[in-house]
């Protein structure tokens, strides 16, 4: 007789994939990470769908792991996940968003200036056929003037050497359907500027205008040098525009340097001596500058190319708790 078989489990057995997964990366965020999870189950649980929550420690140096594994242990629905290091908030962020399995995905920061409690309505857009529904903040409570400024500048800035229009007064906070996620995944780079990375995949996106709170504590973890690496990595990722005013540069200051080539050239026909080393010094300088400039960018893009063609991994993963296979 054959050996039996052992019967698979009915269908009604078999895990039920969540309606909305949450998404939190975290950062040495001992402060705030209870009065997170506490809002964030709150919400969920009063929509009345399934529901999980993947926490992603990014290599924090104080107690948010333990904390992560604390709730994880007392909640099912909570997804904990330890990087083996601090790859930085854009891979953590991917991190999760792999790991989600919802048909539905929000993304929030642990600090809560996004409010969880604005996924119901959210959600009316997208079960009304949206695949990204961002948020676009009406107001900045508890952010710096510089900050404001800056932000605003960039935006434009980036938009006007952008191939694809990236919504100003945005962050990381939207709600994805399972189609955008799935679409996200396929995309491959290293170097990751995720709001931009889902203005590129297109689908039917709607904004979702809200005030933005003020941190519920700690301090913000993005300093000016990452601010600045974080822009470098916008503009680079997606325009080739930089390269573009580069060579415009180079063409006007060539142009430059014939007419000063002909002045000098016709001053000697005419017998005269070029005066002025003052001139000279400052021509140097301009023309020593522009170069440097023009090498930046290209270091920039060179760097990029360096980073994709080695194809390491944007991150890795040291533990997970309660991970979860899409039914």
């Amino acid at each position: 007789m054959p050996p039996a078989q052992t019967p698979e489990p009915p269908i009604s057995s078999m895990p039920e994939r969540p309606f909305i997964s949450v998404v939190i990366p975290c950062f040495n965020e001992e402060a705030v990470l209870e009065n997170c999870y506490d809002r964030v189950s709150a919400v969920c649980n009063e929509l009345g769908h399934t529901w999980e929550l993947i926490l992603v420690d990014d290599g924090s140096r104080d107690k948010t792991w333990s904390l992560l594994a604390s709730i994880a242990a007392q909640d099912p629905h909570v997804v904990a996940i330890h990087l083996s290091r601090n790859f930085g908030h854009q891979a953590a962020l991917s991190c999760g968003l792999n790991h989600t399995v919802g048909e539905y995905v929000l993304i929030l920061d642990a600090d809560l200036q996004d409010p969880p409690e604005l996924l119901s309505e959210m959600l009316v857009p997208a079960q009304e056929g949206f695949d990204i529904v961002y948020g676009v903040r009406k107001s900045r409570a508890g952010e710096s003037l510089f900050k404001k400024l800056s932000a605003s500048v960039f935006y434009r800035f980036l938009n006007y050497l952008s191939d694809i229009e990236i919504p100003r007064n945005t962050g990381d906070f939207r709600l994805l359907s399972r189609r955008a996620v799935e679409a996200f995944k396929q995309l491959p780079e290293h170097s990751r500027f995720i709001r931009g990375m889902f203005s590129w995949v297109g689908f039917r996106q709607c904004p979702f205008p809200y005030s933005r709170q003020e941190r519920l504590a700690g301090t913000t973890k993005y300093s000016l040098r990452k601010m600045l690496s974080f822009a470098v990595d916008g503009i680079t990722g997606f325009s080739i525009r930089p390269l573009k005013i580069a060579l415009l540069l180079a063409f006007i200051m060539a142009f430059f340097a014939l007419l000063g080539a002909g002045w000098t050239v016709w001053s000697w026909i005419q017998g005269g001596t070029v005066r002025g080393w003052a001139s000279v010094l400052v021509a140097s300088f301009i023309i020593g500058s522009c170069q440097l400039f023009v090498l930046g960018i290209i270091g920039e893009y060179l760097g990029r190319l360096f980073m994709e063609a080695k194809r390491r991994p944007a991150y890795l993963v040291d533990t997970i708790l309660h991970e979860r296979n899409e039914s």
